[in-house]
């Protein structure tokens, strides 16, 4: 029951800070706004996270993950799922995972790359978010280059520098939430622009 209420507790935290940071931005959050919004006493909120980039951070990885469970992306059934695929297949199932990613956590990376500009704690934050997404798009690749001959004799390295751009927050910002495009369109697009990069 404890244990229960902890972790409602920690969500409520989270939530709180997710809306704050979206609509104000980082630097402008205040952990005394946070713990308001949460409804919770500001102490709670120190003790709970201690320095509000360890929130910044916690939440980047729930909004990432989709979830709270301790499973790293690449442990993820999804990345299972598109390793196994014929070529084609992969690529639709990578590019339908990272549209689902993206929908979620592209307003909250949206926070973190603005404040980096200016905040060295946040910029490794960044830094970090990025060689995590090249990580997973190498694995993706180096399947992929397993199963067929990438176009051009594009190695697994190259590959997954391609998929980085393409599946990039920045990317997705710029088409759906500044263009309008809807999220199918960008998956279209996407699925397109990888394929005939990669594949031909």
């Amino acid at each position: 029951m404890r244990a229960a209420r902890t972790a409602a507790n920690r969500a409520r935290m989270l939530e709180a800070a997710r809306e704050l940071f979206t609509a104000h931005g980082y630097t402008a959050t205040t952990m005394k706004a946070i713990a308001e919004r949460a409804g919770m006493a500001v102490q709670t909120l120190y003790f709970t996270f201690a320095t509000k980039r360890a929130i910044l951070s916690e939440l980047l990885d729930v909004e990432i993950a989709g979830d709270a469970e301790p499973v790293a992306t690449l442990d993820r059934p999804w990345v299972a799922a598109a390793v196994a695929a014929p070529p084609a297949e992969q690529i639709r199932l990578q590019v339908a995972a990272a549209g689902e990613i993206l929908e979620r956590v592209t307003p909250l990376l949206e926070v973190v790359r603005s404040a980096a500009a200016t905040d060295p704690e946040i910029a490794e934050l960044w830094r970090t978010n990025i060689e995590q997404r090249r990580t997973v798009q190498l694995r993706l690749a180096e399947a992929l280059a397993a199963k067929t001959a990438l176009r051009g004799g594009v190695d697994a390295s190259r590959a997954a520098d391609v998929a980085l751009a393409v599946l990039a927050p920045e990317t997705y910002h710029l088409l759906v939430g500044e263009r309008g495009w809807t999220a199918g369109q960008w998956r279209e697009w996407a699925a397109d622009a990888l394929t005939l990069q990669l594949l031909g």
